[in-house]
């Protein structure tokens, strides 16, 4: 951790308490932000799955609906589950650009770029796709293997609320220009 980063983390403390100061990290730009806690992560992921899995649910009752009197190939409700499961994501996605869907505006979370906090935007569709699919997926594959996750971070869930409140107190603007600061990485 740097000397300013750990700066901030006293004065984030005096401020705003000890839970807000351990989350407060620094994005690779030097703007300040307040991690989400991991309950809130949770339960934010666990709501746009369950959204997922519903939407997914009744695109094939109505495809089975529709099709119920009509000769279509044994494929066909295959080939539509497997369209749902990756196309359901991809589209609840698209309402994703600026970070925050169902689950993410119940928890009071946000998506960002770990580069510089700012909106994922067209990447969302993508982000729901691995939220969604390819995460539960790696975690059933971690569990079987017993290994620990390996990788890099390109996004991560930020505190909204107390992230603006410590934004606003040490004269950060919310696009990342610091008034008081020039960066909080050394």
């Amino acid at each position: 951790m740097t000397g300013r980063l750990d700066i901030a983390k006293e004065q984030v403390e005096q401020a705003f308490g000890p839970k807000i100061a351990k989350r407060l990290g620094a994005f690779d730009d030097g703007t300040l932000y307040v991690s989400a806690g991991g309950w809130a992560e949770l339960a934010a992921w666990l709501v746009d799955f369950v959204v997922y899995l519903l939407c997914a649910g009744i695109g094939f009752v109505v495809f089975a609906v529709a099709t119920r009197n009509s000769a279509i190939p044994d494929s066909a409700p295959l080939l539509t589950l497997l369209g749902l499961l990756i196309g359901v994501p991809v589209l609840y996605g698209l309402f994703f650009g600026n970070g925050r869907v169902l689950g993410a505006a119940l928890t009071g979370t946000r998506l960002v770029r770990v580069k510089d906090g700012g909106r994922i935007g067209a990447s969302a569709c993508w982000a729901m796709f691995v939220r969604t699919v390819l995460f539960p997926l790696l975690l059933v594959v971690m569990v079987i293997s017993g290994s620990g996750g390996v990788g890099s971070v390109r996004r991560l869930s930020i505190d909204d609320e107390a992230t603006r409140r410590v934004r606003e107190r040490y004269g950060v603007s919310h696009s990342g220009a610091s008034t008081k600061y020039t960066s909080y990485r050394s």
